[in-house]
């Protein structure tokens, strides 16, 4: 199947990345290769660093930014390995990064890759990377009832988190769980039908947090940004787009707190905790989808774009504020 992607706020994210001809970027989600390949039209002298953790993203993007070939380099691997595969490529800063969050249409639209509620007869699997060998089975089927709530609760925002998980652990007494179809029957009958006619597919909300939790995504994400802000250069920007207020609110906390670290009481009036602004927060509010993009991908109507732009030798926190 061909890998399909649609690059969301594809000329938004392009834009605000400022991108210089000699510069040195690096897409730490780079799915099919979309956001690359505008970027790689913008470099002469530049390079392109291409991370992703998903085989099949790999080969589309190789075959994508096969003419690009002289200023693109690609590593499979996940971008909380960010630091890293720069060391090893002898690049210590860059100037631009950029994150497109989320699943992508190819695997959403692979139902064997089992990320899509809307397949009956899907194995459970959800992994991003396939060398992984836990899967969505393995949770639905051996988290314990409190740790299935939670994670539904916590990633699914799900106000029936509890029931569903009640009537996964009963389920699962008679046998394992181990179609999509099977998930989602099990989810209709803990959520009351006149929720389901109105409040959109039953299982979203599960799937989500599901997902969420197998591949530890909010936790890379909150454990990376402060890392790759450190990665870019004097002016350099770093653009996320997010899919989920979980993602979004991470992202925007961990920005403003960049820009304003200081610790110090409200009252003192000079900053004595010695702790720096890293830059400025560009987007005080998101970058959201044109409604003709809403209109060509109905997916993209959660995307929010936030960006943050590094500034050396920066002001004193408090003067930053």
């Amino acid at each position: 199947m061909e890998f399909k992607h649609y690059s969301v706020l594809l000329n938004e994210t392009i834009e605000q990345l400022h991108i210089r001809p000699d510069g040195i970027y690096v897409d730490g989600t780079l799915g099919g290769g979309g956001h690359s390949l505008e970027i790689c039209r913008h470099l002469t002298t530049g390079r392109l660093i291409g991370i992703d953790q998903d085989a099949d993203a790999i080969a589309a993007a190789t075959e994508r930014l096969k003419d690009y070939a002289d200023r693109v380099t690609i590593v499979r691997s996940n971008y909380a390995q960010m630091a890293d595969v720069l060391k090893n490529l002898g690049i210590e800063k860059v100037d631009g990064i950029i994150l497109d969050l989320g699943v992508s249409s190819f695997q959403l639209d692979t139902p064997e890759r089992g990320f899509t509620y809307r397949s009956e007869d899907a194995p459970l699997d959800m992994r991003m990377d396939k060398r992984q060998r836990l899967t969505a089975r393995d949770i639905v089927n051996d988290y314990s009832e409190a740790e299935l709530f939670r994670i539904i609760r916590d990633y699914g925002e799900d106000r029936f988190a509890k029931n569903i998980a009640k009537h996964i652990v009963q389920a699962r007494k008679e046998k394992p769980i181990e179609t999509t179809g099977e998930l989602n029957a099990i989810i209709r009958g803990a959520i009351p039908m006149k929720v389901q006619v109105t409040g959109g597919h039953p299982s979203k909300r599960t799937y989500q947090a599901i997902r969420i939790e197998l591949n530890h995504e909010l936790d890379v994400l909150r454990d990376t940004l402060d890392t790759m802000i450190d990665l870019l250069n004097d002016g350099g920007r770093i653009c996320i787009i997010t899919f989920h207020s979980l993602e979004d609110r991470i992202v925007k906390s961990n920005f403003k707190k960049n820009e304003n670290p200081c610790t110090c009481p409200s009252n003192f009036p000079v900053c004595v905790c010695g702790k720096k602004s890293k830059g400025r927060v560009v987007t005080r509010k998101p970058v959201l989808p044109s409604e003709k993009e809403l209109e060509e991908n109905s997916r993209s109507k959660s995307a929010k774009l936030r960006v943050f732009e590094r500034v050396e030798d920066g002001m004193e926190s408090r003067e930053a504020l």
